[in-house]
């Protein structure tokens, strides 16, 4: 039997400075700019609002900008939404409520490898991926014994894997490993169909194995390292993650909820370097390597530790921006020549054709930046 609750929540994505320097927060605290810090912040960044609130970039919960120190944007909106497939209705978003980050999940799961790590509760990213599994050695075998953790971390495994179709469609290996009642068992036993490291291919199923690693290594399930290791020191206390049908653990390739100013206090955090107030939370090279494209996607772009790497149009230019991505248009942008992160949230599920998309916002913001240089 289907799980139906989770055929909605897809998690593949079609993709369309100095900040050492900056004062950094304090105890969880983001700092507010005079609204007239800046001369984008307001006509031009008024139209931009204007535009999500009348939905012409559709069904947006969320904008946040973050520059050069001051959080200058911070504006919510009513749509409808989900919560992991299960319709919520129109919502009034505000800097509270939480909200599905789907794949969003992922680079939060990079974070906590990151952070087992640092810990030495694991070796290395080199380190073989059955190291950690003695009870499902019969898989390690016809090529599967090469896989590392790093192959697991930027989706290059070689496994057999389609996410490409629908999520309500059975050939979905997301939806087929939810019903399998054995996740680690149904990824590990996949067969291989490219060298481990040669070829990127979406696969949640890798990160549900990340997240496994993590329980087993530590004690803690993915949501309970990530709340004490990560969640605490940012000062976020409030978060969920849907429990999967599969693992009876969080489903870590799509299930965590946060608000979407805890979602920029995580985009900050590795906006500087894994750096929070005076503390280094994560490792600054685990951040660089996270952010960095370790392979190329056939679509254009890269994939780094379980973050994307897109080629977005600046002022006429392709630049190389990392995110953070999830499902519905979730997005987490990373600037740093711009000293800018920007945070959005949005409930367009499934749908990937949508073209005002969050893309499409970070490209208008970017229209606002060279709007202001000029008025300068």
């Amino acid at each position: 039997m289907a799980f139906i609750g989770v055929l909605a929540l897809g998690c593949r994505e079609v993709p369309n400075q100095n900040p050492a320097t900056e004062a950094t927060p304090q105890k969880g605290e983001i700092s507010q700019s005079n609204p007239e810090a800046l001369r984008f912040r307001d006509s031009c960044m008024a139209g931009l609002i204007d535009s999500l609130k009348t939905g012409y970039y559709p069904n947006r919960h969320s904008l946040l900008i973050f520059k050069d120190g001051k959080l200058l944007v911070e504006e919510y909106f009513s749509g409808r939404d989900e919560n992991w497939g299960t319709d919520l209705g129109i919502v009034t978003y505000n800097d509270t409520l939480l909200h599905d980050m789907r794949s969003v999940s992922k680079s939060v799961v990079s974070a906590c490898m990151g952070l087992a790590l640092s810990q030495g509760l694991i070796k290395s990213v080199d380190q073989p991926v059955f190291d950690f599994f003695d009870d499902y050695q019969q898989y390690r075998n016809q090529g599967r014994e090469a896989l590392t953790l790093e192959h697991l971390l930027t989706m290059t495994s070689g496994l057999q894997w389609n996410e490409e179709v629908p999520y309500d469609n059975p050939e979905n290996s997301e939806i087929q490993m939810i019903n399998s009642g054995d996740a680690i068992g149904f990824v590990l036993s996949r067969p291989l169909v490219a060298q481990p490291g040669a070829k990127w291919q979406y696969n949640g199923g890798t990160t549900e194995l990340l997240a496994e690693i993590i329980r087993r290594v530590s004690g803690k399930d993915i949501h309970e390292f990530a709340k004490e290791f990560l969640f605490a020191p940012l000062g976020i206390t409030r978060s969920e993650w849907t429990v999967s049908p599969a693992t009876h653990t969080p489903a870590a390739a799509s299930g965590l909820r946060l608000s979407a100013r805890d979602l920029l206090k995580f985009g900050l955090l590795y906006h500087r370097n894994g750096l929070w107030g005076m503390r280094q939370i994560v490792p600054k090279e685990w951040v660089r390597e996270s952010l960095t494209a370790h392979i190329a996607r056939p679509d254009g772009g890269g994939y780094g530790y379980q973050f994307w790497i897109f080629n977005i149009s600046v002022q006429g230019e392709s630049r190389a921006i990392p995110a953070a991505v999830g499902n519905g248009d979730q997005r987490i942008f990373f600037d740093k020549p711009n000293n800018m992160v920007v945070v959005t949230t949005a409930g367009n599920y499934n749908k990937w054709d949508i073209a005002n998309n969050a893309s499409a916002v970070l490209e208008r913001i970017y229209g606002c930046l060279n709007t202001a240089t000029q008025g300068q």
